[in-house]
């Protein structure tokens, strides 16, 4: 277990930091109000995460430390939106549409509102 999450923390620290540099470039290069850097970012790590999960279903014995550290923390640590879709796909594939649906939703506007309440408390 320990071995585990040292794992996740390494490719955790990894993602955030690749999120991090990632965020910067487009920062100075993306003109406008469309937050570039960050849906780029959504996008890679959904496909990662693909990837990732992809040849893990194809070989799942091969190593089990490659999925603590690239599935839940390299994605964990670039962007928490590739489990988030990864979770829904899940849920869609099963026929579970009613909870996918639900769950995008409440995620999407109770994230929003709770970011929103954090800002208004402060103030």
């Amino acid at each position: 277990m320990f071995k585990s999450i040292i794992l996740v923390g390494i490719g955790g620290g990894i993602g955030s930091i690749l999120r991090y540099i990632i965020s910067l470039i487009f920062s100075k290069y993306a003109i406008g109000i469309f937050p570039l850097g960050t849906f780029i970012i959504n996008i890679i790590g959904c496909f990662l995460i693909g990837l990732f999960i992809g040849n893990y279903g194809k070989h799942p014995l091969t190593n089990e430390n490659l999925g603590f550290l690239l599935i839940i923390g390299f994605c964990g640590g670039f962007t928490t939106f590739s489990t988030f879709s990864l979770e829904n796909l899940k849920l869609i594939q099963t026929g579970q549409l009613l909870t996918a649906f639900i769950y995008t939703s409440a995620s999407i506007l109770l994230g929003i509102a709770a970011t929103w309440l954090g800002i208004f408390t402060t103030k």
